[in-house]
């Protein structure tokens, strides 16, 4: 790709060693993201510690879907971090294999975490952990949906040649908050499924 390309030339590059206004964007973003979720999760132990029933009501959760889903979103930011890895190496080909496999297993996690809810006894009305179940599994599911368009959004824009190997601060940029749906997965995961077997 040359620098004769007419989307290179409407590209800003932005002054040298200064952060673009996208960092600070997603920096605001994931810290106010982090502490909704950070208040849910806190809100899930504090009742967790002060119900005198059974912790979930319905027993212990099984695992295999949701380490399934677990095992797919973390292959799904390796590849998103995989694409960014390609641009920078100008293997543009790469970068949207990478990044088309990223949105696929992300598109997998969606269904499977769907499929889980369906085959749940329970719902959001039936008991107060159920609330809190399908309200904090909600919340990230609504994130994962809004990263996937993001990363379609990336891979759009990849495939017309919007990206090079010195222009692709906005692929680092999704790619972190791609990233930060999947930690803030690992922290669900770890309260809703790992914590009741404690």
């Amino acid at each position: 790709m040359t620098d004769a390309s007419p989307f290179n030339q409407l590209l800003p590059v932005g002054s040298k060693g200064k952060l673009s206004g996208g960092w600070w964007g997603i920096l605001a973003l994931i810290v106010t993201e982090g502490s909704l979720f950070g208040y849910l999760l806190f809100a899930y132990f504090y009742l967790a510690a002060q119900t005198e029933q059974q912790w979930p009501p319905e027993g212990l959760p099984v695992l295999l879907m949701p380490a399934v889903n677990t095992a797919i979103l973390l292959a799904s930011s390796a590849c998103v971090w995989i694409s960014e890895h390609c641009i920078r190496r100008r293997q543009i080909y790469w970068s949207i294999a990478a990044m088309i496999l990223a949105i696929a297993l992300g598109i997998c996690f969606v269904m499977i975490q769907l499929t889980e809810w369906d085959r749940k006894t329970y719902d959001m009305t039936s008991s107060l952990y159920g609330s809190l179940y399908f309200t904090i599994t909600g919340f990230h599911l609504c994130h994962v949906i809004i990263g996937l368009v993001v990363l379609l959004l990336l891979l759009i824009w990849m495939a017309l040649g919007y990206f090079d190997d010195r222009r692709y601060a906005a692929v680092t940029i999704g790619g972190v908050y791609w990233h930060f749906v999947d930690v803030v997965w690992l922290f669900v995961f770890t309260t809703l499924y790992i914590f009741p077997y404690l």
